[in-house]
């Protein structure tokens, strides 16, 4: 019997007419995300995926590993594909069965039955009683339990008909590239990765852009960066990512800005350079990973007077969460091991005493004037260094 891998998806059903576009969206990601692992043939019947090896020697767990970091999946499973006749569903059922109890000590089970294909004789609890008679018999240290099981033989007739023990989570979400693009302003931290996953989560390709304050922040905290920016991109499907010198803007502002206004003035530069890149590649929106009142730069006072230096809309979707949470998700999603790693970001250097809390637009606008802008800016765009990280 041939093992092939069974994709599920649940948002996608309520995209009504629509439907066609995510599903396929979601199909070429598949596709992407597999490439290189051996030739597979990847369709779409039912409402389900299926992708089916076309070697026998197709490194089916590391295609799963992957396919449960595409958004848009909501579960998968390996499963063997059949032909639809009782006396074969039952003998694979037998033999799968079997090796499970090889790799664990379990004691009780349940069968689930779909029947999508009515020609089929049996009815969906017809064919989960007699194949569960049938495990019993076969396996007689075997006991049925349909409440809490340990583990699930699954049967599901279509065109043709497949049976699976395992149902592995993965992301869920909408399929990366099905919403747009935004640009991500990641920093090394743990909040900004957190913020990037869950917008691409809701099918947003990201672009990243990293300011680097060279020779106050070291090669090593580039270095984070970049790791950080490989782990987002197992999600997004590669990722670009602009590498930003902002050492000169960081010097003129405090040579020139009182210091409590240099934090915020820092902040209003970053936007309008990022803002700049979003535009020119075609990015709908900016993204940081700012929460209310976490620091002095993040008061409302203060967002307000940074979201006045762009046009563009900005998402920061941990804006209401606190750190506990933004550090479950950085766990989850293997980032928060290399962003607490002790090496130093732009934000750090040139810190004020006593930064303002409630800064004034005007005042704010005014103190940065006396900076040369334009040329800061253009400046740190002419030495962008781009690097696309797959």
């Amino acid at each position: 019997m041939k093992t092939i891998i069974l994709v599920r998806y649940e948002e996608i059903f309520l995209k009504g007419l629509n439907k066609p576009m995510f599903e396929s969206r979601l199909m070429k990601n598949i596709r992407k995300v597999l490439y290189g692992l051996g030739a597979v043939t990847v369709s779409r019947s039912q409402s389900r995926i299926y992708v089916e090896p076309n070697d026998d020697n197709y490194p089916i767990d590391e295609a799963i590993t992957r396919l449960t970091k595409v958004f848009g999946i909501a579960s998968v499973s390996p499963v063997k594909k059949l032909e639809t006749h009782k006396d074969t569903i039952y003998e694979e059922a037998i033999k799968m069965t079997k090796e499970i109890l090889t790799r664990h000590r379990y004691e009780t089970f349940k069968v689930e039955t779909k029947r999508a294909d009515k020609t089929f004789p049996l009815k969906s609890m017809e064919l989960s009683s007699q194949l569960g008679a049938v495990l019993l018999k076969a396996i007689p240290q075997l006991k049925v339990d349909v409440h809490e099981p340990d583990f699930i033989v699954r049967v599901e007739i279509r065109e043709n008909t497949y049976i699976y023990t395992e149902k592995i989570p993965s992301v869920r979400g909408l399929p990366v590239g099905s919403n747009g693009k935004a640009t991500l302003l990641i920093s090394g931290g743990i909040d900004s990765p957190v913020a990037g996953w869950m917008v691409a989560k809701r099918g947003v390709k990201l672009e990243g852009v990293h300011f680097y304050s060279y020779p106050y922040t070291s090669e090593k905290a580039k270095e984070k960066v970049i790791r950080l920016t490989k782990i987002l991109s197992q999600y997004n499907l590669g990722m670009k990512l602009h590498i930003i010198p902002f050492t000169e803007i960081q010097l003129a502002i405090n040579q020139y800005c009182p210091q409590e206004y240099l934090t915020i003035i820092m902040r209003r530069f970053m936007m309008k350079i990022a803002e700049r890149i979003a535009l020119e590649n075609g990015s709908l929106g900016l993204i940081t990973g700012e929460a209310i009142g976490q620091v002095a730069s993040q008061t409302l006072e203060s967002l307000l007077v940074t979201d006045n230096a762009v046009t563009l809309p900005v998402y920061r979707p941990c804006i209401g969460m606190d750190k506990s949470e933004v550090v479950e998700i950085s766990r989850k999603i293997e980032a928060y091991e290399t962003s607490i790693l002790p090496y130093e970001d732009c934000c750090t250097v040139f810190v004020a005493k006593h930064p303002v809390t409630k800064p004034d637009l005007q005042k704010t606008i005014d103190y940065e004037s006396v900076l040369n802008i334009e040329e800061l800016i253009q400046n740190a765009i002419d030495n962008d260094e781009v690097m696309l990280i797959e």
